[in-house]
């Protein structure tokens, strides 16, 4: 019911124009994606640094705005290296023995509706913009390994076990991106520089996206033990209960938030689909091992997780609905891996064992109590990152100032503000 739901939703016509509207298929849920704007970073640091460093940084930046404007920030692999090599150059002005953190007022913009959200004069605002944008570009790779470009919409998805297995890597990758970012960079900058930041750079939402990654990547692995004849059912119920408590968690970062933003009612649904979602998976694998118990009692627990699990499913359908139809409008992909398995299993399941056992469940009526998931210790951490070294261009004892003193950068300064 909620794929045919989904289908009619598929596409829209934009009012007064012919142009088909196509409503981006969501897998690898993507927050949003910043992009830097053309910022002035000659005037202020004239003279303060070498010329050519200079101008590597600003022709660096500058082609970094160029490609990802022009490719609506497609154009992944190239981006990536682009900001990678950028970050070894900017990260120099956070030097405190240059004093130029806050010299450079640093412009970008939200790549989705093109408004400028912030200007913000602290180059750890940048280096954590640069970083953020790397995160939300592999999670967008991430995404887009896990639709095949194949596919015809004839509503089977077929994922290689490749594409799942460089999808967890490149989704610990992300992950290890956002951790940084709150651990490393967040802390380097002060609170009344945060209280000017875009909603979705607070601590929680950047935390919650890292996690999520995190549980993402468990939902393919999960996947992947459903697929093969060698994993066991602890395994499998395992990997749900981890599931469930990367999204858990991931919720607990957000609910301290202000999520009253262009994604942040999205983001706030989607978590809860995914929630709702490994909930399910986790009750119907621990029902199926407690269902292997000899005694009445192992029965009935059994069946109270089936059934809940069946609960559970129906949510997460309406959660799902839900998340798809907030702004900005996304379709969800048809059922593969794992949820393709369990939407097919549980309602099967539970009617089949609550028939099975209905008598059971007359006699043992203090019994029908639904019991606890077993605790696991989540087995994925996210890639360790670290900002590459400070590009040897920032080695002061080597520089060779241009002739115009500070004292004439001033005056400069000075002459510019007249004129204007």
């Amino acid at each position: 019911m909620l794929e045919k739901q989904m289908g009619c939703a598929s596409s829209v016509y934009v009012l007064g124009r012919k142009k088909k509207a196509i409503i981006p298929e969501v897998v690898v849920f993507v927050p949003s994606v910043r992009i830097p704007v053309q910022s002035d970073l000659q005037t202020p640091l004239k003279a303060l640094i070498p010329r050519e460093l200079l101008d590597r940084l600003a022709s660096l930046r500058n082609q970094i705005v160029f490609v990802a404007q022009d490719t609506d920030g497609s154009a992944i692999t190239e981006l990536l290296r682009a900001l990678e090599d950028y970050l070894s150059l900017s990260f120099g002005l956070t030097k405190k023995e240059f004093g130029l953190v806050d010299l450079v007022e640093f412009k970008w913009k939200n790549l989705e509706d093109g408004k400028q959200e912030s200007c913000i004069a602290n180059s750890w605002f940048e280096l954590l913009s640069v970083v953020h944008m790397m995160a939300m570009l592999t999670l967008s790779e991430a995404n887009s390994l896990l639709i095949p470009k194949d596919y015809s919409g004839s509503g089977v998805r077929v994922v290689s076990t490749d594409c799942k297995r460089d999808a967890v890597d490149i989704l610990l990758k992300a992950s290890g991106y956002l951790e940084f970012c709150v651990k490393k960079i967040l802390v380097h900058i002060p609170p009344d520089i945060k209280k000017k930041f875009p909603k979705d750079f607070q601590d929680g939402v950047l935390e919650a996206i890292s996690i999520q990654a995190l549980g993402q990547g468990t939902e393919i692995q999960l996947g992947l033990a459903v697929e093969s004849q060698k994993a066991s059912l602890s395994v499998k119920r395992r990997l749900a209960c981890e599931l469930l408590i990367y999204f858990s968690q991931a919720y607990q970062c957000l609910s301290g938030c202000d999520m009253n933003y262009m994604y942040g009612k999205k983001h706030l649904w989607f978590i809860k689909w995914k929630f709702l979602e490994s909930k399910a998976a986790a009750y119907y694998y621990h029902g199926l091992i407690l269902d292997k118990g000899n005694e009445p009692p192992c029965h009935v627990s059994a069946v109270c997780c089936f059934l809940a699990a069946e609960e559970l499913q129906c949510e997460s359908k309406k959660a799902c609905l839900t998340f798809c139809l907030a702004a900005p409008i996304t379709r969800s992909p048809p059922l593969w891996g794992a949820m393709k398995h369990l939407h097919q299993k549980i309602s099967e399941v539970a009617s089949r064992k609550s028939q099975m056992y209905g008598y059971l469940l007359e006699e043992e009526k203090s019994l029908q109590t639904l019991p606890d998931l077993p605790d696991f210790q989540p087995s994925l951490r996210p890639d360790d990152y670290e900002l590459p070294e400070v590009n040897q261009a920032w080695d002061s004892e080597k520089w060779e100032l241009q002739s115009l003193t500070l004292k004439a950068h001033l005056i400069d300064c000075e002459n510019d503000i007249e004129t204007e």
